[in-house]
């Protein structure tokens, strides 16, 4: 039996076990694509599959609703595959183990896939469906979204008709949102040069944190183990003599670095001052994030080794002054509206190679000039250090919009389903939207979408009754845009 058997909205809980099956991680996307391809030519639906994988199914209105301009329903097919460290699962081979926790749907030790498998599961509910009126239906699947946007970049929007695009890639019900900051990936390289070196090889390992989406969950300062390890080797050095050999963590520039590991070298007989600058770094982040943190750890692991390729003296203060450096996290808060972040960056991913360290930031600003002011601070650190930095990616912020109409009748909709006002407001993630609106000026965007917390991480849960109560409004909206 399907874990989500018999469980409501039924036809939105079966696709989404039926996208879980499938590994869609992003840039490995052509199963979920041509499953998105088989499930249209099964209904007879007109579809579009371009070479990117992006997919366009097209269903005509009901009755009396044929002649109507058609609603836009799009999501992103691609999913943030993050797992624990104990987790022997296979993100390009096996699908998601998914199980129910106090009305909560998870998967086990990795991410779900809420961001963004929900919003195609209610697309297709729509698109199966025969008892739910609705104008003629553009659905709109784009791929890597959650590195770069690539899919929306390609999409070619000249293929839809319509004007009103409901985006289903937002996590907390109740709220609308009509803008979004805009981002850029920016891309640090560190050159190293390294020596033979002999004495104790020491791995430490700062874990545990609670990780997190960059954008929807910056302002709640969780800890990135990336920018901490810089700390550590820094309060290291002024005890110990060490050569770093090599540092790693994160996988994705919009996950807040939950494990890093670095590995250094040092005299024989001085691993116990290791230890107790670990045990004294991590009393202070304790005391620091006052209990927010409950499962952060920093382990000390030691051996002997002997000619050992380590980074010269230079190259290890090069690393380490650069993570010392280097901004990170919230920046600005929006002036307009309170508690919306404007401004932030996230130190997401830290891999060493044998003759450079790369790093990788994403920027997000909702103001555009605000967002270069972050990449010149960045650039400013890499050149004291002796680096190099590029943009690998840049999208535009989504503005909002005053003369939205759907965004009035999503907010009447909810009024009579709820008999309260939605809010709406801007977030700080970055949408497809923006590049959307870049190509079709004319779109009328907004985007909603169930209960989805601690994306980006293992945590990752969706809430079931939420996604009924929005499959329900998007019914509403659907019947209402007559």
């Amino acid at each position: 039996m399907a874990v989500l058997e018999n469980l409501e909205p039924q036809k939105v809980l079966y696709f989404f076990e039926e996208i879980c099956k499938i590994p869609h991680g992003t840039f490995d996307t052509k199963r979920i694509s041509d499953y998105c391809v088989s499930f249209a030519k099964e209904r007879n639906l007109e579809v579009i599959q371009d070479e990117m994988n992006n997919v366009i199914i097209k269903k005509p209105g009901t009755a009396g609703y044929e002649d109507c301009e058609p609603v836009i329903l799009q999501g992103h097919i691609d999913m943030v595959c993050e797992k624990t460290a104990e987790s022997t699962h296979d993100f390009k081979t096996d699908g998601l183990e998914l199980y129910i926790e106090d009305g909560y749907l998870k998967a086990k030790d990795t991410t779900l896939g809420g961001d963004d498998g929900i919003a195609v599961a209610m697309a297709m509910a729509v698109l199966d469906s025969d008892d739910i009126p609705h104008p003629p239906v553009e659905a709109l699947f784009t791929v890597d979204e959650e590195v770069g946007m690539g899919g929306a970049d390609a999409v070619d929007l000249s293929l839809l008709k319509g004007r009103k695009l409901i985006n289903m890639d937002s996590e907390t019900e109740g709220i609308l949102t009509t803008g979004c900051a805009g981002g850029i990936r920016y891309e640090v390289i560190l050159p190293v040069q390294r020596e033979k070196r002999s004495g104790s090889k020491i791995s430490v390992r700062i874990h545990g944190l609670s990780g997190g989406h960059s954008g929807t969950e910056i302002h709640k300062q969780r800890g990135n183990a990336n920018k901490m390890m810089g700390r550590f080797l820094y309060r290291l050095a002024k005890e110990v003599s060490f050569s770093l050999i090599s540092i790693n963590g994160g996988t994705k520039d919009n996950v807040i670095t939950p494990d890093t590991t670095a590995e250094i070298i040092v005299e024989k007989g001085r691993e116990n001052a290791v230890h107790a600058a670990a045990e004294e770094m991590e009393k202070i982040w304790n005391d620091e994030f006052m209990g927010e943190e409950p499962g952060l750890k920093v382990d000390i692991f030691a051996s002997e080794v002997s000619d050992c390729e380590a980074m010269e003296k230079v190259s290890t203060e090069r690393v380490v002054s650069y993570l010392m450096l280097c901004p990170n996290g919230l920046q600005e808060f929006n002036r307009k509206i309170e508690g919306v972040v404007e401004t932030s960056l996230n130190l997401g991913v830290l891999e060493t190679k044998e003759d450079k360290v790369q790093i990788i930031h994403q920027i997000r600003s909702s103001v555009e000039t605000r967002k270069y002011q972050i990449k010149e601070q960045l650039e400013q650190c890499v050149k004291a250090v002796g680096g190099e930095g590029v943009i690998t990616n840049e999208y535009p912020a989504w503005q909002y919009n005053p003369d939205s109409e759907l965004r009035q009748i999503m907010v009447d909709t909810y009024r009579e389903l709820y008999g309260e006002e939605p809010v709406v407001s801007v977030i700080h993630a970055g949408l497809e939207c923006g590049l959307f609106l870049g190509k079709r000026p004319d779109l009328d965007c907004v985007s909603f979408g169930p209960d989805v917390i601690d994306v980006h991480s293992v945590n990752e849960a969706l809430n079931l009754a939420s996604t009924q109560r929005v499959w329900d409004h998007l019914k509403a909206i659907l019947k209402n845009c007559k």
